[in-house]
């Protein structure tokens, strides 16, 4: 079992960190939203998984441990609004900008072309 979650752990994260060395603004907010899957995952892993028994101290000798399951849950609860709040703002910056890169090489472009065309218009 253990080593399921490991492989996905491992898929994920590869996953994750190939979107986000992206060019676009969606791959990379794609791969932030899947490399938090991968430590929710992690973590909830690290909470000594265990089968058909409940998380509850003295019903069993084997329990889960409740911690980590808090906290994957406020986690998600955060990285839901977190990924809300950067796609909010990428689609700010691609009406701005135009373009959706994260580098900023096509930024300097762009500024250069609105000061050409402002000093065309003192003209």
């Amino acid at each position: 079992m253990e080593l399921l979650y490991a492989i996905c752990v491992g898929t994920l994260t590869t996953a994750a960190v190939f979107l986000m060395l992206r060019g676009q603004t969606f791959p990379l907010i794609v791969g932030l939203t899947m490399l938090s899957y991968a430590v929710n995952l992690f973590l909830f892993a690290s909470g000594r998984l265990t089968i058909n028994s409940a998380a509850i101290i003295g019903v069993s000798e084997n329990y889960g441990d409740p911690l980590p399951q808090a906290l994957v849950l406020t986690a998600i609860v955060i990285g839901f609004a977190m990924t809300a709040f950067v796609l909010i703002l990428a689609m700010r910056a691609r009406a701005d900008l135009g373009n959706d890169q994260v580098d900023g090489g096509d930024l300097y472009q762009h500024k250069q072309k609105n000061v050409k065309t402002s000093s065309k218009e003192r003209n």
